[in-house]
């Protein structure tokens, strides 16, 4: 996510779709909306659609072994990462994953009070 320009702080800013076959999946989003992809070793691709210009993304393909929790995983982006996740606990979210580093950044995941899981990012 190095080129990743939207970076608007707390926006809906990126999707992940977690999938089982990396190459099937790549095969179905290509054919069905002529996505593009952009690998990051064998169990990461970054996302294209008709709506990114250059190497933004909009989301990624993420390889696992079994598809769980029902559906894509949010991230919003946040210009102070620590900040934000202060205020994710202090509003009465639960921390389930981090703060670690990624290509691109560092981000950690939540669960909000209804049990959904979503993920903040921010640049290093």
């Amino acid at each position: 996510m190095d080129s990743h320009t939207h970076r608007i702080p707390h926006s809906i800013d990126y999707i992940e779709i977690t999938v089982t076959d990396m190459q099937a999946a790549q095969d179905f989003y290509g054919r069905a909306f002529g996505w593009e992809f952009t690998a990051y070793g064998d169990g990461y691709a970054g996302i294209r659609t008709a709506a990114e210009r250059g190497g933004d993304e909009a989301g990624g393909l993420a390889l696992a072994p079994e598809v769980t929790g029902g559906g894509p995983l949010v991230l919003l982006y946040s210009d102070d990462l620590e900040a934000t996740l202060a205020a994710v606990t202090a509003a009465g979210g639960l921390i389930v994953n981090g703060p670690y580093e990624f290509p691109g950044g560092r981000r950690f995941h939540f669960t909000d009070p209804a049990g959904n899981e979503l993920g903040v990012w921010a640049l290093q």
